[in-house]
């Protein structure tokens, strides 16, 4: 039996949800948008209201106005296999958004991600002080460089 996941991120944007979904759409492979609709009433009345799906996750967007914000607190993380993925997607999401430390960046709604390898968790528990201490000197994660210090070196 397949069980559908019951928990989906909704994201509020201030008159950008179509642009933001036609972003993350191009951005990841095997993503598309799966409805565009506009909201009817309310607060939000003529907004964009997007369901859209990042490899299988089911996203929500709404253009519901200027009362609410993207904070730091909230992150996508995303799990790389390759450094030509962490330079993939850290180049496309913080074009006209801000880079940050330690493998997160803000892309340009504000919206906060985390580029990380996948190994990171093993390195982290080979050796946890010297890759937590390269990994604080970072902006975009270099795979090798924390390898190097999951080795000792």
């Amino acid at each position: 039996m397949t069980v559908s996941p019951k928990v989906s991120p909704f994201l509020w944007f201030d008159g950008q949800a179509r642009e933001a979904a036609e972003f993350y759409v191009s951005v990841f492979p095997n993503s598309r948008i799966l409805n565009d609709s506009e909201v009817s009433s309310g607060p939000a009345e003529g907004g964009g209201l997007v369901e859209f799906e990042i490899d299988g996750q089911n996203f929500g967007a709404v253009d519901g106005g200027p009362m609410f914000k993207f904070t730091p607190a909230i992150s996508f993380v995303i799990d790389c296999d390759s450094q030509e993925e962490i330079d993939y997607f850290w180049e496309k999401l913080s074009e006209d958004g801000e880079p940050g430390q330690c493998g997160w960046l803000q892309d340009k709604f504000g919206l906060s991600w985390q580029v990380v390898p996948a190994i990171l968790p093993d390195l982290l528990e080979s050796n946890g002080e010297a890759v937590m201490g390269a990994l604080l000197k970072m902006g975009k994660l270099d795979i090798e460089e924390l390898r190097r210090a999951a080795e000792g070196g």
